[in-house]
């Protein structure tokens, strides 16, 4: 059974750091490249980061998180890393983890997260 868990969503102030995981299973994690896009409400989800399924190479960043977001991963923990820093409301949203390889693509359920005074 495939599955993607993203976790470490969390309400915090602005200017603060958080760090969300996504835990894969049921498939082979090394295969596949991570991305991390996230929806805030009425709006289109979109493109946070992403990172090639053996971490190596250029990792790729929207341009509203560049320089304060980095996306990383484990293959020996088949997990996937979102490092946030300096979070500003606008980065209020929930953080999707998606797993890609060719035509195949996994999704998690999501995880919340809320910047705010």
């Amino acid at each position: 059974q495939v599955q993607l868990v993203e976790s470490g969503g969390g309400l915090v102030q602005p200017g603060e750091a958080l760090t969300l995981s996504c835990a894969a299973s049921g498939f082979t994690f090394n295969h596949y490249a991570i991305q991390w896009h996230r929806q805030a409400p009425g709006k289109e989800r979109e493109l946070v980061a992403g990172i090639s399924s053996n971490g190596n190479g250029n990792k790729l960043y929207a341009d509203s998180v560049k320089g304060r977001f980095t996306i990383s991963r484990d293959n020996t923990k088949n997990t996937a890393f979102l490092q946030m820093s300096s979070l500003k409301p606008e980065d209020t949203a929930v953080y999707y983890c998606q797993a890609l390889m060719g035509r195949s693509a996994y999704w998690g359920q999501g995880t919340q997260v809320t910047v705010s005074a």
